[in-house]
């Protein structure tokens, strides 16, 4: 309230306190609250990272290579499930894909929402976990079966229902510890800062998305208005900034992607690897093309600028793996695995 900072040891303990339960609800919606109004910092973001990251039941056994896909969340916009849809077309390609998610905290349907409604329920089984990951390509890591300590601020952070840091932390502690992930971000400011703290980690390949629409920030990239990226790839940081024409795309409005309850936006995303065209489709083949060049399967991105015959080439690879069915076995492998459990 002061206006005083946290330097990184001191956010690190006082978020330490909060997963340890030492810390009332009352207090952490104040102290969440009071961050959000006075403006988070890079030191805080790392500290609360590393406090969380501390306290998670991480997953053995992680092939080389694994990648993570999800957003912040946080953008208000409630559109439909595309981190989700890009994750089965990523596995659909042979890109083994540790997808960490939650459910819907401010927004009204999140992964783990969409997820339990395609019959792929959370599990708690690390074993079962990271066989799935190493025999089908694909496994689903419910951050609320992973971060068990999160449970003191989950239903403060439900309850406040607006982007707190905790929205920023989630997607940097990947229980997989991946060291690729292309993360969408509510607030460009953060691009930065979300890059150098997952670098600081050991990540060897990043990209941070955030993309402009007709109704405010989006934490994927969009058809809506230019992208502005932040990156780590091949040992460099730069930025740049994708514009749908750069992959051949039409322009069109956010609400073309309008999502709903988990249940329709379920449904939406079974259209979509049964083939169905349409903005959300586009979308998804959008993501997929950056989340490939994340995975190192051909570069979107030469020195700052959009590379768009090999933005054009990784996008017809995910419409590819859409149009052969290879994204729906994906989602049919992780659905039996789930029902075997």
């Amino acid at each position: 309230m002061a206006g005083k900072r946290l330097d990184e040891e001191a956010a690190e303990r006082a978020f330490s306190a909060i997963m340890d339960g030492e810390v009332s609800p009352v207090r952490i919606a104040g102290f969440l609250t009071a961050l959000k109004i006075r403006g988070e910092t890079d030191e805080e973001l790392r500290g609360a990272v590393r406090a969380v990251r501390g306290r998670m039941m991480a997953l053995e056994g992680v092939p080389d290579g694994a990648i993570d896909v999800c957003g912040t969340g946080g953008d208000r916009l409630g559109t439909l499930n595309v981190s989700t849809a890009v994750a089965f077309v990523l596995a659909g390609l042979g890109v083994p894909v540790a997808k960490h998610g939650n459910r819907a905290l401010s927004s009204r349907s999140g992964a783990v929402d969409v997820l339990a409604e395609l019959g792929i329920a959370s599990s708690s089984d690390s074993m079962r976990l990271g066989d799935a990951l190493r025999e089908d390509g694909i496994v689903f890591l419910d951050a609320a079966v992973h971060h068990p300590a999160m449970r003191h601020a989950g239903p403060v952070r439900r309850e406040l229902g607006f982007r707190t840091l905790f929205n920023l932390v989630g997607p940097l502690c990947n229980p997989a510890r991946v060291r690729r992930q292309m993360v969408g971000v509510f607030d460009p400011s953060w691009l930065g800062p979300i890059v150098t703290t997952l670098a600081g980690l050991g990540a060897e390949s990043i990209l941070a998305v955030h993309g402009e629409t007709d109704r405010g920030g989006a934490d994927e990239a969009t058809l809506a208005g230019p992208t502005k990226l932040r990156f780590l790839y091949d040992g460099e940081m730069g930025e740049a900034v994708l514009r749908p024409e750069d992959g051949g795309l039409h322009r069109c409005s956010i609400d073309a992607i309008s999502g709903g309850d988990p249940a329709s936006n379920a449904r939406a995303l079974l259209s979509l690897l049964d083939g169905e065209a349409g903005a959300y489709r586009e979308t998804v083949v959008l993501n997929a093309a950056l989340a490939l060049h994340v995975a190192g399967y051909g570069p979107v991105l030469e020195r700052g600028a959009i590379h768009g015959d090999g933005l054009r080439r990784n996008m017809e690879r995910a419409r590819h793996a859409i149009d052969s069915g290879e994204a729906m076995v994906a989602l049919r492998r992780a659905r039996k695995r789930a029902s075997d459990a």
